[in-house]
């Protein structure tokens, strides 16, 4: 913000009103909202009346206008970044947490079970055949597939449930106040529903399968551990899924 020295005072620069006008409004101020009264910012100022000079209004003025239009650019700083963190935290394709975020939320979740001595699970899921997928029928239906996967167990989750994408066709779920037995029914009601609702693709259903594997949370482990138990408990399971075809 330039000042303004005491050769200028009397050659205020323009009230910016246009652009605190849009700043208000790109930050979700209305762009109807009083100006500050100059007198009581005189007031607030210690200004007497009788030194209200046309050429000291002009000065409070612009200083007013000059606060108001930083007030904006600071809200606008601080929405974007919220914006940002938000974007750090989201999977690149799909609307839920990536795996930083998830593996965040997982060492917050095993500290608060110790603490309350609550039960909470993780469910790690893993998608059979994408790559036969990709390479049949290209990487965007490979896409589509797995935002469809993201969305069915969304439709199964509580809001208190926590899911991540924890990269290419594996997910994450965290089940607060959840056993294993509780976790592992969620597990089969999520493909249940899978098998309910196929992928459509140019009317032609695209049948998707899951494996899962369940594990507890518990301070004896970190997140990495969890995650390596669960996702072998996983594999065990594909691999019976496939004994199974």
């Amino acid at each position: 913000m330039k000042v303004q020295g005491p050769g200028n005072v009397g050659r205020a620069q323009p009230i910016r009103r246009k652009t605190i006008e849009k700043t208000r409004a790109s930050s979700g101020v209305s762009a109807t909202a009083p100006v500050r009264n100059i007198n009581d910012t005189a007031s607030v100022l210690g200004i007497p009346s009788a030194e209200m000079t046309p050429k000291v209004k002009n000065a409070i003025i612009t200083l007013m206008a000059e606060v108001d239009y930083m007030r904006g650019e600071l809200e606008i700083a601080h929405r974007r970044i919220s914006e940002l963190e938000k974007l750090a935290d989201q999977d690149s394709l799909i609307e839920i947490s990536n795996r930083r975020a998830f593996v965040r939320e997982m060492t917050r979740m095993i500290s608060y079970s110790d603490r309350y001595g609550i039960n909470s699970s993780l469910i790690f899921l893993d998608m059979n055949d994408l790559k036969v997928i990709n390479d049949t029928m290209g990487h965007k239906v490979g896409d589509k597939a797995l935002v469809h996967i993201a969305k069915v167990m969304l439709s199964n989750l509580r809001d208190s449930d926590i899911i991540g994408r924890l990269g290419g066709d594996e997910f994450g779920i965290i089940l607060p106040k959840a056993n294993e037995k509780n976790a592992a029914a969620k597990a089969e009601q999520i493909i249940a529903n899978l098998e309910k609702k196929p992928l459509i693709i140019d009317g032609k259903n695209i049948p998707l399968k899951m494996a899962y594997g369940i594990y507890p949370l518990h301070s004896d482990l970190s997140p990495g551990q969890a995650l390596d138990h669960a996702d072998k408990k996983m594999y065990s399971h594909k691999k019976n899924m496939k004994n199974e075809e």
